[in-house]
């Protein structure tokens, strides 16, 4: 047996003998720096800094890109999006493609994750699992391409990127909750039921099946409504709005505390791993200080998340750790837990760096992202950085200069040239079968 795999068979089988249920909590627009855990003063995260405290906060955790769909599909699949195709930005409102192979895809009604595609939920229902999703899924409209084809046996959330917290809403004014495939007419903050629909889901859980439960909340994305703006107008859908979001964040944090109550009622905190992350840096109002740029851009601040996790009897209380880890490694990780073998991922398992047992590893990661005619790029190795915005070539050491603030591109040309090459080496690599017959 392999030392990781060893590893792993302590990890995921403690005395009860039981794979370890998982919990993966997502925020929706949250910036690096907009939780107490992380360093805010302007508001209280009780509940996710439980989760810090429990176990491990990430010092150097990225999304796999900087915005919600692609960031998405990287986490369920452990692979990079750009494998998939079409899926290089957010999907737009009422499924529409906002570059050319997005548009590409939709005009044959194939913008969407595709069933072929490995998923998660579908690798650990294959070993036993109960699994579900409450939240927002901006994977795909149609029905094809929906949460129960992807190994989800309940799916409770909005189809696309945002919705009026109270109507549940698009801007176009389309309902898009949704109960499993059928449209569902409730009433109340949506904040409050996916947090309480998934709490309700635990409850009927039993010991004998493990489950993985996937919670991406809305908040704080737009409409900036809090749980008292109901009889308000609807606030805009752009802008800055810092009061609203510190709410949505602190009443997101009040279900996900709702959550951990409900495992520890079960008698599950020992025997469950709970994550919490964001899917991209924060826009204006939002806080990635002191990195620089936002969501959208492949700057620190656009691409960084804050990242806690618990996992009792393998995470140690209160750590922290500096190893480079992208969504895809998450989705690895989780799922070497649960006993799968032979799944291909562009994730690594990382728990030995986690847990301090192997020193921080070197990692080279790369992201790209299509939006109308922008095409931003980046290419991390070890500490150096190379950054394209449409072209404009930008050049930093991350260990010197986390800020980005020092464009190094004339002082290490070949540095440069280095680190493009591999660039274009990834994207060649990464190319989307499905996307051979586009003509560009």
């Amino acid at each position: 047996m392999k030392r990781r795999d060893f590893l792993f068979s302590l990890a995921a089988a403690p005395a009860a003998r039981r794979r370890p249920n998982i919990v993966l909590i997502l925020a929706d627009d949250l910036g690096s720096a907009d939780l107490s855990c992380y360093g805010s003063k302007d508001l209280r995260t009780p509940a996710i800094d439980s989760i810090a405290a429990g176990g491990l906060r990430f010092r150097q955790a990225y999304a796999n890109a900087p915005e919600c769909s692609p960031s998405r599909c990287a986490l369920l699949t452990g692979r990079y999006q750009q494998r998939v195709g079409g899926l290089e930005c957010a999907i737009g409102l009422a499924n529409v493609g906002r570059y050319d192979e997005a548009v590409w895809l939709q005009e044959r009604g194939e913008l969407g994750l595709p069933t072929t595609e490995m998923t998660l939920p579908k690798l650990l229902k294959k070993q036993g699992y109960s699994t579900a999703i409450f939240g927002k899924w901006h994977l795909g409209y149609h029905d094809k391409f929906g949460p129960n084809g992807h190994g989800f046996d309940e799916f409770f959330g909005i189809l696309g990127g945002a919705a009026d917290y109270f109507k549940y809403t698009e801007q176009d004014g389309a309902m898009v909750l949704r109960h499993n495939a059928k449209s569902v007419h409730l009433s109340g903050y949506l904040t409050d039921l996916v947090g309480e629909n998934a709490s309700k889901w635990l409850q009927k859980r039993t010991k004998n099946t493990p489950f993985f439960l996937y919670v991406p909340f809305t908040a704080p994305h737009n409409p900036f409504q809090t749980r008292e703006d109901e009889a308000k107008p609807l606030a805009q859908w752009n802008g800055a709005n810092r009061p609203a979001i510190l709410k949505m964040i602190e009443q997101m944090d009040e279900r996900i505390g709702g959550i951990l109550r409900q495992i520890d009622a079960m008698g599950e905190r020992e025997n469950t791993i709970v994550l919490f992350m964001s899917d991209n840096g924060a826009p204006v109002g939002g806080s990635n200080a002191p990195l620089r740029g936002g969501k959208s851009q492949v700057y620190e601040g656009g691409i960084r998340m804050p990242l806690v996790i618990r996992w009792p009897g393998v995470l140690a209380p209160g750590s922290t750790t500096d190893q480079v880890t992208l969504m895809m490694d998450v989705t690895a990780t989780l799922a070497a837990a649960a006993g799968v073998t032979g799944a291909k991922f562009d994730g690594i398992n990382l728990l030995g760096e986690w847990r301090g047992e192997r020193p921080v590893r070197k990692r080279t990661v790369f992201w790209r992202y299509k939006r109308e005619k922008n095409r931003r790029k980046a290419v991390r190795d070890g500490d150096w950085k190379l950054v394209s915005n449409n072209g404009k070539e930008e050049l930093f050491d991350l260990r010197a200069d986390p800020e980005e603030k020092e464009d190094r591109i004339g002082a290490r040309p070949e540095e440069a040239a280095r680190l493009r090459q591999l660039l274009a080496g990834w994207e060649k690599a990464t190319a989307a079968p499905r996307l051979r017959e586009f003509k560009g």
